[in-house]
């Protein structure tokens, strides 16, 4: 056992042998929306967020997007189960990630929209966000929600440069379908690539050539009825499976906002 004279004093011993002064964490050169579709309903989020997007810095995830309570005005994918509990929203706020319903659906009318705002009050805060296609759900959501950000969903299928501008009219964000992330050129000269954002990785839909299947999906999730349709046994098409994209060149020309999917395990997609 040391006796207090031999113990060092801790004046005797210089900090910067012990320490280093903190420094600012610098911001990361891209922020990533990464999917939360089909979480098992038991995980925590943060062990999901280990298992499948553990090689991203925490800071780096922007937010997550999936269901949470059951809604007609989901789209996209078809309503199953909850995704995202209250206490997974609570913990993922409370570190400063967001939440992004998809609120994506077709087709909405008034009186529906009025039935889904208790689900809009519940999750009303700042760095929350909602995805929609309809513009007249994005307007109505404008006006009575507005610490909401809200995103042009990848199903409003946005490629030229003027129908950008006039979607950055009454959206925050604009995610581009897959296909335009091959054309540097056209990237290059948008103008707002802060209000960009562009896939990261992509499924079946970087090569489909009708994307039936998002209307066939509006239509489930209201209980309209109806089968899931897809073009693949309709048209031919390459099918590549996920595929990732390179991001340099696109943070090289400015944008810094991506979305990341999942691969579907024995599928040529994402979700």
């Amino acid at each position: 056992m040391i006796g207090n004279e031999t113990r060092p004093k801790i004046a005797e011993i210089g900090a910067d042998r012990i320490f280093t002064q903190a420094q600012p964490v610098a911001a990361p050169a891209a922020t990533f929306t990464v999917s939360a579709r089909s979480k098992p309903r038991d995980m925590p989020v943060f062990a999901y967020l280990r298992k499948n997007y553990g090689n991203l810095a925490l800071n780096e995830i922007d937010s997550l997007f999936g269901f949470v309570e059951k809604s007609t005005l989901y789209g996209g994918r078809g309503f199953t189960h909850r995704e995202l509990s209250d206490r997974d929203v609570s913990q993922l706020n409370n570190a400063g990630i967001g939440v992004r319903i998809p609120m994506s659906n077709h087709d909405v009318e008034r009186k529906e929209y009025r039935l889904n705002m208790w689900l809009l009050r519940k999750y009303h805060q700042p760095g929350n966000s909602i995805i929609c296609t309809n513009d007249d759900l994005a307007g109505w959501i404008r006006e009575d929600f507005p610490d909401y950000r809200i995103d042009a969903s990848v199903i409003k299928n946005i490629k030229t440069h003027r129908k950008i501008e006039a979607a950055m009219k009454l959206y925050d964000s604009v995610v581009l379908p897959m296909p335009v992330n091959e054309d540097l050129e056209f990237l290059a000269a948008i103008e707002h690539k802060d209000k960009i954002t562009l896939f990261a990785n992509a499924g079946c839909a970087l090569t489909c050539p009708s994307r039936i299947c998002y209307v066939s999906i509006s239509k489930i999730n209201k209980g309209r009825g109806g089968e899931f349709q897809c073009s693949q046994p309709l048209k031919d098409r390459d099918l590549h499976g996920m595929v990732d994209f390179p991001l340099q060149p696109y943070i090289d020309l400015g944008f810094h906002r991506f979305k990341l999917l999942r691969a579907r395990p024995g599928s040529m997609t994402g979700y």
